[in-house]
């Protein structure tokens, strides 16, 4: 069966519920909320996607506001053409809207990047040479590992909220002199769990030191707002947004990355250039260098309005899949999930878990082949972390993560439940084998070949 013949759903697949009766409250529509795939015996059936932490399907919003940009796009600035004009204030309201979105405060500035840890790297390149950075191991690797070793120093995987803030009290009152920065996330990428970011931005400031706040888990589904919660950058991903055109960005204070040489040499960075001299532009164009994404940022800002506007339903909507899937998970003989501070902290839609006897990389397979759901296995760019949950757990490695988000339903999460519990019952239905596919039903019957589409 190849991938386009599914296009259109097989005869024998069974009449689906519509999606207003399986979703809680006014949500925004995906592009892929129709999306069709092949199992192993033959069947076809809308995809349960569970992979939402890795990357986001397109609102159907976002691909309006780039399909009514894309007639008109032009290079931003300096260009008096009128589709330079348009496409420069799409561009820089766009911008607007994602200070907006963040809850920035004025002198802040927007500098798009490409995703998450883009900003993450361009942050890194801005901090003083003699400043102190202080992460925790349960960070993403992106937020891990951009600072200088010899200066940075890493907390071990907190195991309680106040063991988290305390970590980073006795951190940087030992601290040398000089600058100080804290990088946290806002919700894990592992477990789902949030962190105590208002406790330990506190702290921070006690001590005189900047905060870094990775909200590329979090600003999908909770709000963000830096004036409250007093940090002093947050760096998103436009992908785990809903709107994946290759934008993300990085907000906050300028003086640092003022001071800082650009992150592009380039076009756009430069205010002006002569044989002998260079001087570069300062607020966001010092690092934008070369013709920006600018239908990202358009892409971005869609998104931003979208998630705003719904911003009460989408929490009831993902509140009550979690709810549902964590209740049928801990019903599960064989089953063990995990967390960093406990079964009652508060997450967003996210489980990491293994089953007894299963290799995670076969149970993301054969949830795949056999019940059209993807997740993810393995250590989600997390591996200290990872490997911390798993140490009681030598029979595992890598572990199993179902992120919900925008287009998961109930019968999404009841089709997971009810196959993760055919797994750690009875077993695969198939025998696996690696292919270059990664691990499949041995005589799989799919067309996995993507076909050109251009």
């Amino acid at each position: 069966m190849s991938i386009l013949s599914i296009l259109e759903p097989a005869s024998a697949t069974p009449a689906r519920p519509s999606r207003t009766s399986l979703t809680t409250g006014n949500i925004p529509a995906t592009v892929a909320s129709d999306l069709l795939v092949p199992l192993a015996d033959g069947r076809v059936t809308d995809y349960a996607n569970f992979d939402h932490g890795a990357s986001a399907p397109c609102l159907e919003s976002v691909r309006a506001a780039v399909e009514a940009a894309l007639p008109s796009y032009a290079s931003v600035h300096r260009g008096n053409g009128y589709a330079s004009r348009i496409t420069t204030q799409w561009y820089e309201r766009a911008r607007n809207e994602v200070h907006t979105f963040v809850g920035a405060r004025e002198t802040d500035q927007v500098i798009f990047t490409r995703q998450t840890t883009d900003a993450l790297n361009l942050l890194a390149r801005a901090v003083p040479a003699d400043a102190t950075v202080i992460v925790f191991e349960s960070e993403h690797h992106a937020a891990l590992l951009p600072w200088p070793a010899e200066r940075t120093v890493r907390l071990p995987a907190p195991t309680s909220h106040p063991a988290a803030v305390t970590a980073v009290a006795d951190a940087l009152r030992t601290a040398p002199e000089g600058p100080r920065l804290v990088v946290i996330t806002g919700a894990s990428n592992v477990t789902g769990e949030i962190f105590p970011i208002a406790e330990i931005a506190a702290v921070a400031k006690a001590h005189g030191a900047r905060v870094c706040l990775d909200v590329a888990q979090l600003a999908p589904h909770r709000e963000v707002n830096i004036e409250q919660l007093d940090v002093d950058w947050v760096a998103l991903s436009g992908h785990k947004l809903y709107a994946p055109y290759g934008a993300g960005a990085l907000i906050g204070r300028a003086d640092w990355l003022n001071a800082a040489d650009p992150y592009l040499y380039g076009g756009g960075a430069t205010a002006a250039v002569t044989r002998d001299t260079t001087t570069w532009n300062e607020g966001p164009a010092r690092h934008e260098g070369g013709s920006p994404n600018v239908i990202g940022a358009i892409a971005l800002a869609a998104a931003c309005a979208a998630i705003t506007k719904h911003r009460e339903a989408i929490e009831q909507h993902e509140r009550s899949l979690l709810a549902r899937l964590r209740t049928g998970l801990a019903q599960i003989a064989g089953v063990t999930t995990y967390d960093i501070f406990g079964a009652d902290a508060d997450r967003v839609g996210t489980v990491c878990f293994t089953i007894e006897g299963v290799s995670s990389i076969l149970v993301s397979a054969a949830l795949s082949a056999e019940y059209g759901i993807g997740v993810r296995d393995g250590k989600f760019c997390a591996h200290p972390l990872v490997g911390r949950l798993l140490a009681d757990s030598p029979e595992h490695c890598t572990a199993v993560r179902a992120s919900l988000g925008l287009g998961t339903t109930r019968e999404h999460v009841d089709r997971l439940v009810n196959a993760i519990r055919t797994l750690a019952t009875t077993g695969l239905a198939a025998e696996y084998e690696e292919s270059a596919h990664g691990c499949q039903p041995v005589g799989d019957p799919r067309d996995l070949e993507a076909p050109r589409i251009w």
